[in-house]
């Protein structure tokens, strides 16, 4: 019997965002703490507890990754999965190796078992495959992670470098689809599950279900509401958008790979 397509949605910092995402039939609702100085949020714990008490599963990032602080943070907001999304690309550039990150992983892998650890591989968009070695950082981070996540990694269009990201160090929310081949040849070659991410939305998911064969799909900017500009606004989910991601999701379920 074939198991249900993971569906996952960005950012959602509300219990009553959340509760209105799992009666869609939203899977994992992720949620983000974007300052380390000030990463106890109440409201977000909130959340993640009345997630946990529906039977589906919280995700939390946390945009900083000194081990003292995530430690003390893990105690008090107890997500079933933690997200690490650094650009480890640029990292890997800079420092030549991602040592620490991986370290970090099985730290908190040995302090809190209970938790499951996402790892964000960066995969550049269509047509600059070998720009980034995707699955050779894939490799890296296996033995310490439970779930890779494809997002997308921006190259500038002459190749001659990394663009900065939306949020600096970080890959996520470019609203642009990553390249499906890479994300499929991840897929294929990983021995754990991958999610499909980087600008997936209503009218992208089915064919991105049928190219990749994920065993799941996280929306963030594709699924937000839009200001007057048709700028998506963080934090802030289009609901009509999501349901129609969701119908997406399962219409593409009862064709899976």
């Amino acid at each position: 019997m074939k198991n249900n397509i993971i569906i996952q949605i960005y950012e959602v910092q509300t219990a009553s965002e959340a509760e209105k995402l799992i009666e869609l039939g939203v899977d994992h609702i992720g949620s983000v703490i974007v300052s380390e100085r000030e990463w106890r949020i109440p409201i977000i714990k909130e959340t993640i507890n009345f997630i946990d008490s529906t039977g589906s599963k919280s995700s939390l990032i946390m945009l900083f990754s000194e081990q003292n602080n995530i430690f003390r943070a893990l105690d008090y907001y107890r997500p079933d999965i933690l997200h690490f999304c650094e650009d480890i690309v640029s990292l890997y550039s800079i420092y030549g190796n991602c040592e620490d990150l991986i370290f970090l992983q099985q730290n908190i892998k040995e302090k809190f078992p209970e938790i499951k650890l996402m790892r964000s591989i960066p995969i550049t968009q269509p047509g600059m495959k070998n720009q980034v070695a995707s699955i050779e950082f894939a490799r890296m981070f296996e033995p310490v992670s439970d779930y890779f996540l494809t997002d997308t990694l921006l190259v500038q269009s002459s190749g001659s470098g990394l663009k900065n990201q939306p949020v600096e160090g970080f890959v996520g929310i470019t609203g642009r689809t990553c390249d499906w081949d890479v994300a499929a040849d991840l897929v294929e070659s990983s021995s754990i599950p991958v999610i499909l991410a980087g600008g997936m939305a209503p009218d992208n998911v089915f064919d991105g279900i049928m190219r990749v064969c994920p065993v799941g799909v996280d929306s963030c900017t594709g699924t937000n509401s839009l200001d007057f500009k048709g700028r998506p606004i963080r934090f802030q989910k289009d609901l009509e958008k999501v349901k129609r991601f969701v119908e997406e999701v399962r219409r593409a379920e009862k064709l899976f790979c």
